[in-house]
Formats: C-alpha cells, structure tokens, sequence
C-alpha cells in the first residue's frame, strides 16, 4: 500500500472528522485513514490513485488536494498536470 497525505479543507468538528473517515474508508483498496482536524490533513495508506480519494471528498463537500503521495508524478496527475500545455514539460 502506499500513504497519500491529503490538505482537506472545511473540517471543523468531531462529525467532519467522521464523515471524512467514512468517506475514504467505503473506497475499495483503502486500508487506514488517520484524519488530523487541527491540521486539516489526512493520511491515507490505499492502493488506489489520489483522484479516487480526492472525488469522494469532494462528493462529502470537503474540497481537498493531494500533499505527499507515494508517487510524485501521480501528484502533478491530480493537480491537472501532464497535458500537452503542461508547465512540467
């Protein structure tokens, strides 16, 4: 499995933290989910891509992106990076 660290924002409770966590841990091939409120960050052991992770935050209304993958190139992927017009070129 590799660790996705993910900035998720509009966490601000007990039930935000929850919610978080349910989201991620439905996800087939998540394994461990650690949610830090104060930091606003989320740690994810998983064995699926970062877009999964971040699509189902989304849907659960909290907007995040990706901090630390496991793969750099996997992170300029989330971002929206790689295309043709792509400044990582």
């Amino acid at each position: 499995m590799k660790t996705i660290e993910l900035q998720v924002d509009g966490m601000s409770c007990g039930a935000c933290v929850k919610r978080v966590g349910a989201a991620l841990g439905s996800l087939a091939g998540v394994g461990e989910v650690r949610v830090d409120l104060a930091g606003g960050k989320v740690r994810v052991e998983a064995e699926v891509d970062s877009r999964e992770l971040l699509a189902a935050l989304q849907q659960a209304g909290y907007p995040a992106r990706v901090l630390g993958p496991a793969n750099p190139a996997e992170a300029r992927q989330a971002a929206g990076c790689g295309g043709s017009g792509c400044c990582c070129r």
